[in-house]
């Protein structure tokens, strides 16, 4: 081709090497700082606040926590409402003072109001996975969630993989042989 100006393409809409890997450099930082609210409130959670959270909710449920995600629950909780801390506090200090070993041992002594209501989110957040109802809520523990956990071997969690989440990283059970007719 003699001419080196493509008609097709203006000369003002054209980009170079340079000038996308700018912007994808670009759109990257961006990328990454939008992570650092959620960075940073996983390192405010402090190892106290951690340790009170798993106690008030091994007390809250019988079951095995996973202190993992226990972790996550209580920073995501703390999040919205800012005074987690001391409704722990508050309930801790209740089961204390009843001795309790189990939730029934102390929560009908839970006054009705803020902590009832974070008892009973605490209890709602390790069945359902999640610590909001909101439609863009993040979830934590969907194949831990504790509302699985009662019916596992009889109930398919919901997903596109068919022995369950994760399951398309398992090798597949062998195939049986054809009968012969």
């Amino acid at each position: 081709m003699p001419d080196q100006v493509r008609d097709d393409c203006p000369t003002a809409f054209s980009l170079d090497r340079r000038e996308v890997l700018a912007g994808a450099f670009f759109v990257g930082g961006l990328a990454a700082f939008g992570t650092l609210p959620a960075a940073a409130a996983t390192a405010s959670w402090s190892d106290e606040s951690v340790a009170r959270f798993q106690d008030i909710s091994s007390l809250l449920i019988p079951h095995r926590l996973n202190a993992e995600i226990g972790k996550r629950i209580g920073s995501a909780m703390s999040q919205l409402n800012p005074s987690l801390s001391d409704h722990v506090a508050g309930l801790l200090a209740i089961a204390k003072q009843k001795n309790a070993k189990i939730v029934e041992d102390f929560f009908p002594d839970v006054p009705d109001g803020p902590l009832k209501q974070t008892a009973l989110a605490i209890i709602s957040a390790w069945y359902l996975g999640v610590v909001s109802d909101a439609p863009d809520a993040e979830v934590f523990a969907f194949e831990y969630a504790l509302m699985y956990q009662p019916t596992r071997d009889v109930m398919t969690i919901p997903s596109y993989a068919i022995s369950g989440p994760n399951g398309w990283s398992s090798n597949a059970p062998p195939l049986s042989d054809m009968p012969e007719f």
